[in-house]
């Protein structure tokens, strides 16, 4: 199964380093059967965008716990064990929970912001809790991160893009 993480810069390095992103239990977003169910019309790159735009605004969520991060989303597409994925049951989520660490090896691609979108990431990083209840001036702002498209990365070019950011 395709799942969506969401990480840091800092994340990112621990992976590396480490060979593996965790230990679990994780969070992660993917294509449930409560996403499918609820977004019925959707096709599979539909559903999938779903999952990982939840997975960037939950990185928003990691940053916010992270002051001294760099303010730029991060998001790995890794391919894991279905036996692994604990999908919730809400109808429409695309949450579920990985039951141990993902491995470098399972990464198929990493998605991160350019610079030029660490003003508007630091500002949603700001409020973004806030937009998650509801406020509505909140996720003005956390839409706009959200109008910024994450840079697509190869799983090979992770030392590459840590010595560039």
């Amino acid at each position: 199964m395709r799942v969506y993480l969401p990480a840091t810069l800092p994340l990112l390095a621990a992976l590396r380093a480490e060979g593996q992103l965790g230990p679990g239990p994780l969070a992660a977003h993917a294509v449930t059967p409560g996403l499918r169910e609820w977004y019925v019309e959707g096709d599979e790159e539909e559903l999938e965008f779903v999952a990982f735009t939840a997975a960037a605004q939950s990185a928003l969520q990691l940053l916010r716990h992270d002051p001294a991060a760099p303010r730029r989303r991060v998001v790995i597409s890794a391919d894991v064990s279905d036996a692994l994925v604990k999908p919730e049951q809400e109808l429409g989520s695309s949450l579920v929970e990985l039951s141990s660490p993902v491995s470098l090896k399972a990464v198929v691609s990493l998605h991160v912001d350019d610079a030029d979108a660490e003003r508007d990431v630091a500002a949603a990083v700001d409020v973004v809790l806030e937009a998650l209840g509801g406020d509505e001036d909140a996720q003005f702002t956390v839409d706009g991160a959200e109008d910024h498209d994450l840079a697509w990365y190869d799983a090979s070019e992770l030392d590459q893009l840590l010595t560039g950011s």
